[in-house]
């Protein structure tokens, strides 16, 4: 893992995950202007001094604000992708994006950045029934503006936001000002009605790998990515598995993240995904797996089968998928076969 300090803006590689120190991290997404973010060549060519100083690229300010942030927080290091990532190199941006989930665990802190949020009215105090709770309350810190204008951002729209929303254990909320709007442990039901997340993942990440397949699935499915095959290799981290990346496979890296899913979990729930009516009057066989996301968009309702006496047996052959069933192992989910 690459780091920058955050006061000499140096670049140090810690290749012991034991020797990793406390460092904040960065959520962003990249400019329509790809050329606005800065690299990993052109930071390590920059002298300390024009990064301190600051740069005309919107991504020196990223770099910039996440290091002030970091170090009022007593933090001395920090990590952001765009320029902590030698993304020339296949190797490493594998072993980085198969190590997303772990990285953003790690942090103390993380801190969001959305670049279309504007700051409106002065911070209230929002209390809202929680149904998780049994109709408890919670007391939640929030800016009206950002009440009504957090949903509109187009963090909540991209793929790779996803687990960076889930993982962190504390999550701070800035505006395109880099103005403290909030954070996650006081935002969960804000949160869960932009997200359709179930408020509770937000404050026990711990609670996510046992949730269904489908479920943790139906979070995607409005999300987008700029390549396809981010699609899959982004949701790398939800479902605990690893995998080669291959820029070029187009859909087939969706249909290879499923097969790992099938390696390591027996839910049947991988299976419970619909065709919309358009997809479905377009083609009338599909195959056993999702085309992407998009078809488990009604599934955060589906149960995970846990019953040890109900699992079913998965492996994929030469032939394709054979699956062992046991009596009653297909409960919950045959209804949406």
């Amino acid at each position: 893992m690459r780091l920058i300090n955050t006061r000499t803006f140096e670049l140090t590689q810690f290749d012991n995950p034991a020797s990793i120190p406390p460092y904040a991290i960065l959520s962003h997404t990249w400019s329509e202007d790809r050329d606005g973010e800065v690299t990993f060549q052109q930071f390590t060519t920059l002298s300390h001094e024009t990064l301190a100083q600051g740069a005309s690229k919107q991504g020196f300010t990223k770099i910039q604000q996440t290091c002030r942030l970091a170090r009022e927080r007593d933090l001395g290091w920090a990590w952001v992708d765009t320029c902590c990532i030698d993304k020339t190199s296949s190797a490493e941006l594998t072993e980085a994006i198969n190590s997303m989930w772990r990285w953003y665990v790690g942090a103390e802190v993380c801190f969001a950045f959305l670049a279309d949020l504007e700051l409106e009215g002065k911070t209230v105090v929002i209390e809202a029934q929680d149904e998780k709770t049994k109709g408890g309350t919670l007391r939640m810190a929030a800016s009206v503006g950002v009440v009504t204008g957090l949903g509109r951002c187009r963090w909540f729209t991209r793929g790779w936001t996803l687990q960076e929303l889930i993982v962190p254990r504390r999550l701070e909320f800035y505006n395109k000002d880099w103005e403290f709007c909030g954070e996650k442990s006081s935002m969960r039901m804000v949160l869960s009605r932009i997200t359709s997340i179930r408020p509770e993942v937000f404050r026990r990440t711990n609670l996510v790998p046992t949730l269904s397949v489908a479920e943790r699935m139906s979070w995607a499915a409005t999300r987008q990515t700029r390549h396809t095959e981010d699609t899959a290799y982004c949701l790398l981290g939800i479902f605990g598995v690893n995998m080669p990346l291959l820029y070029g496979e187009g859909e087939k890296a969706f249909a290879r993240l499923q097969e790992e899913i099938i390696k390591e979990s027996n839910d049947m729930s991988l299976f419970a995904w619909r065709m919309t009516p358009e997809q479905s009057a377009r083609q009338t066989h599909w195959g056993i797996f999702a085309p992407s996301p998009r078809e488990f968009a009604e599934c955060d309702g589906i149960d995970a089968l846990v019953d040890p006496m109900h699992r079913n047996e998965c492996a994929i052959t030469s032939k394709g998928l054979r699956v062992t069933p046991v009596p009653g192992g297909l409960q919950g989910v045959a209804s949406r076969l």
